[in-house]
């Protein structure tokens, strides 16, 4: 059993294309996504992998070994002791007719993050807000009302008023515990309370998958200056001020000659002090630049069935 737990949030600060390879659609290469939902994720495997090559800068050999596991030649001696779970969407950017854009979300994905935020030790001060009509979408202000509407790329919403202040509430709460810190990220954290908006469950699954970027690239021959005969391509991407989530799970390390407590695991990945990393492809053209920020949670024993426990 795991004996220790966190939250790694992911603020997409530059287009992120996490591949899933060949696409059989209109996208020639597609991002992950899960299977049953179609929303976005980022492989744990992708981000276990980019979090080992950090730290391989920065621990030595045998914490590598320890946390991470072996190297694939060796990777029947003992299993590492960090597991990383996949990157899940929370927010997902939307333009708009007023605000420029709208962080987009829904109840369902509002109540996966809850399940695994209480799962890894995080308390969340605010409730499930109602699942909104399907003309309508739950707003804290008039920041993105146009007229008497919501316009979300050509569609158009009925705004539904926080009445409760519940939305205003889950703006703050992610604004001050899942945005990267920081003083260039002020003017994120005031504006996400204003711009959050929850939307019917199946516009949210709709908008997710139709509206990511959609990036085209081509390859030119040097002698002519015109496109070689089938190096034409879209690549698919996570568009920026996307916010992502991921689990971190550490156990007692199982490398004899090392001895370190889940805690102390965490700890380690804590004091890498990763702010920024690249994750997913076209390294070399800026993409897939992210913001990070490691939140507390479990250091001990798995919170009781009545939630809690984090801080």
């Amino acid at each position: 059993m795991f004996k220790a737990a966190s939250m790694l949030f992911i603020y997409v600060e530059t287009p992120l294309h996490a591949g899933a390879g060949r696409g059989l659609g209109a996208v020639d290469l597609p991002i992950q996504r899960e299977r049953v939902t179609g929303y976005p994720i980022v492989q744990a495997s992708s981000l276990k992998g980019r979090l080992r090559a950090e730290a391989n800068r920065r621990l030595n050999a045998d914490e590598l070994q320890a946390i991470f596991g072996p190297e694939t030649r060796n990777a029947s001696d003992h299993a590492g002791a960090l597991s990383v779970g996949d990157a899940r969407i929370l927010l997902f950017p939307i333009r708009s007719l007023a605000g420029v854009f709208a962080w987009t979300t829904s109840r369902d994905v509002l109540a996966r993050f809850r399940r695994e935020a209480t799962a890894v030790g995080i308390s969340v001060n605010w409730e499930l807000p109602p699942e909104p009509q399907s003309d309508t979408v739950l707003v804290s202000s008039d920041a993105l009302v146009a007229g008497d509407q919501v316009v979300l790329e050509e569609f158009g919403f009925q705004p539904g008023r926080d009445q409760q202040g519940q939305i205003h509430k889950i703006g703050q709460w992610l604004a001050q515990n899942a945005l990267p810190v920081g003083p260039e990220y002020d003017y994120w954290r005031q504006s996400l309370p204003q711009k959050l908006c929850v939307l019917p469950e199946s516009a949210f699954r709709d908008f997710v998958l139709y509206a990511t970027e959609v990036q085209t690239h081509i390859r030119l021959n040097p002698d002519t200056k015109t496109v070689e005969t089938g190096a034409l391509w879209t690549t698919e991407s996570l568009p920026v001020d996307t916010l992502l989530y991921a689990p971190l799970m550490a156990t007692q390390s199982r490398l004899q000659g090392v001895n370190l407590s889940g805690a102390q695991i965490l700890e380690k990945i804590r004091n890498l002090n990763l702010q920024r990393i690249q994750l997913g492809g076209d390294e070399t053209t800026g993409q897939g630049v992210v913001g990070l920020r490691m939140a507390n949670g479990r250091t001990g024993n798995p919170p009781s069935s009545r939630g809690g426990g984090g801080r």
